[in-house]
């Protein structure tokens, strides 16, 4: 189709007359365009950052779509990584840290969900921010990718200009500016309640005595309700103090949070004794004894 991108899968991008064009674009249409697209994501970036450049990695199988986001990462200042397997990938993954990683679901060698949660279970990135990047739209696609460890998931064709706000808001929750375990004045540094102890100046976690490694979503939510036993939380709540203004974040992702942590700090997922649902309304954590 004239003006149009074609992924590998049969996925349809909107007209880029730069990138579709003559290399010569590259050095003029798009960079005008491109930088003030990348503004947002550069001004957020720390002194020290803007003399090392963050570390990005992008597994993507699409040629056409791999190069879009090396170019609109770099203007962004990321040294980007490039790999179109997902089974090469996962061995990089486990040896070299980034600091972003945009994960296709798709992909050759390994799936993109089994990448991801290999990358959440051990090895240099295990907190590492992802974005899934993927054509599968449907809810249960998206919750399949939220829980295997995915930080937030964007359905192609995407545009540029929401991809790095995104990529802008999962970093300054992975990087942290306002977290609310260190800025709410009212609760301690430790808690401990049933099982539970919880270090926030060390954001150490340790359930029935043994440690447990949890990203800063899940440490957060978790010393959210721990801090406040038998206090009944709506998801609203645990958004506006978790996630604070973020506002590509859904009140679903608090649930697949939840569900993370489950699995984490539950002897049984399924019959959860200490992070209890009261439905219709929100979460709390088990009363005090």
């Amino acid at each position: 189709m004239p003006g149009t991108i074609v992924g590998a899968r049969g996925d349809d991008y909107p007209r880029l007359d730069w990138f579709l064009s003559s290399k010569r674009l590259l050095t003029s249409k798009i960079i005008v365009h491109s930088v003030t697209t990348a503004q947002n994501v550069i001004i957020t970036m720390s002194h020290a950052a803007a003399t090392v450049p963050r570390r990005a990695l992008v597994v993507e199988d699409d040629g056409a779509i791999r190069e879009l986001l090396r170019l609109h990462l770099s203007l962004a200042g990321f040294d980007v990584t490039e790999m179109a397997d997902g089974g090469r990938a996962l061995e990089r993954v486990r040896s070299s840290p980034f600091d972003l990683i945009l994960l296709d679901v798709m992909l050759p060698g390994a799936d993109g969900i089994a990448l991801c949660r290999a990358i959440r279970t051990e090895g240099a990135n295990k907190d590492t921010a992802i974005l899934m990047l993927t054509a599968r739209d449907t809810e249960s696609d998206k919750v399949l990718g939220l829980e295997s460890g995915a930080d937030d998931y964007m359905t192609k064709p995407f545009g540029v200009r929401e991809l790095m706000a995104r990529v802008g808001a999962i970093l300054r929750r992975q990087s942290g500016g306002e977290s609310p375990v260190e800025h709410d004045g009212q609760a301690p540094l430790s808690v401990r309640s049933r099982d539970v102890a919880l270090d926030a100046a060390r954001r150490q976690a340790e359930v029935r005595g043994e440690p447990v490694e949890l990203t800063k979503q899940e440490f957060d939510l978790l010393y959210r309700l721990v801090s406040h036993p038998g206090i009944i939380f709506s998801r609203a709540a645990l958004l506006a103090k978790v996630w604070g203004t973020d506002t590509y974040v859904t009140e679903r992702t608090v649930d697949t949070v939840v569900s993370r942590l489950r699995r984490k700090i539950e002897r049984d997922a399924q019959d959860p004794e200490l992070i209890l649902t009261a439905w219709g309304v929100g979460y709390k954590f088990v009363d005090v004894e």
